[in-house]
């Protein structure tokens, strides 16, 4: 997730070189049919997160409904199917008694769990029935975004470091829960940029930054390297294609980036898309899900073109 910024129009930019000479991409990683694309809006509320669910079909998406760090309990999640439908516009409901949800962004599922980042927890629910099945308090954390889980089940989360002003709160931090259960700081310090976007593999995840821009690898010691940065910033989901190539949202330039594996050289994928929040995959039909943040909406759209979607 994201703090807003300023919604004034941006414009299309051109994309820059590593070296900051100005140069269009020639052969896109993986390119798009916006006149196939699909909108589905109307019932969400601030939509931040979309998931596709393989076991089931269906996507998940998560709607903060207010104030990024409100602690008001009316969140919810959503399910859609791949045709367009919202078949539960509250299939997790903040509002009912028995659920706790505030503002949830960042998804993740193992096994039948579905984990959600809510501001200082993470929350657990039955992917099939939505029940809950228990938080996970993180003390300290102030601005929970988004969580990843790899296969076998480590789950990650980063702290964007954000207060309610959005201004800095200096809690930026990647986090990991390994077997043991309890989550602990692989890394932390107001130099990580406002982590915002991870996804997870066997020794570490891969980080998107809302505040810097950058995009950098941390591995299960704590170890930081550096990525290719993309020509614009404000950047928030990411999601990994089966060839390699990254996919990732910026805010600055309402797009969505890709860069092939083991290359330095981002390409346009889409745009523009306002407030492109935290992406998703639909990995039967290779579908780009984009929450438009400020647009109480979602967008599905054909990736074609490019190889087969992958989410480890």
């Amino acid at each position: 997730m994201r703090h807003t910024p300023s919604l004034t129009s941006l414009t299309l930019l051109t994309f820059l070189t590593l070296s900051g000479a100005c140069k269009k991409a020639e052969s896109p990683a993986v390119a798009s049919a916006p006149d196939s694309a699909m909108t589905v809006g109307l019932s969400f509320k601030t939509p931040e997160s979309v998931l596709y669910d393989a076991a089931a079909d269906i996507y998940f998406v998560s709607n903060i409904n207010g104030a990024p760090t409100a602690k008001d309990d009316n969140g919810f999640i959503s399910q859609v199917t791949p045709d367009g439908r919202v078949v539960a516009v509250t299939f997790i409901d903040g509002a009912s008694e028995s659920v706790t949800l505030n503002a949830p962004k960042g998804m993740g599922i193992h096994g039948d769990t579905l984990f959600v980042a809510d501001i200082d927890a993470i929350r657990m629910f039955d992917r099939t029935t939505g029940q809950p099945l228990g938080s996970m308090e993180v003390r300290g954390a102030t601005f929970l975004n988004d969580v990843d889980v790899w296969r076998d089940g480590t789950l990650w989360f980063t702290d964007s470091g954000l207060k309610p002003d959005f201004t800095a709160s200096g809690t930026d931090a990647i986090y990991v829960r390994g077997t043991s259960g309890i989550p602990h700081q692989v890394i932390h310090g107001a130099d990580l940029g406002h982590p915002n976007g991870i996804l997870a593999d066997s020794d570490g995840v891969t980080v998107v930054t809302f505040g810097s821009g950058e995009v950098y690898r941390v591995n299960l010691r704590g170890q930081r390297t550096a990525l290719a940065k993309p020509p614009h910033g404000q950047l928030d989901g990411v999601v990994r294609l089966a060839d390699g190539t990254l996919l990732m949202s910026s805010w600055e330039d309402s797009s969505v980036v890709g860069m092939k594996a083991g290359e330095t050289m981002y390409t346009m994928v889409q745009h523009p898309i306002p407030t492109p929040a935290d992406i998703g995959l639909d990995t039967k039909r290779n579908r780009l899900l984009v929450p438009v943040f400020s647009g109480d909406r979602i967008e599905i759209r054909p990736i074609t073109a490019g190889p087969a979607a992958h989410q480890p």
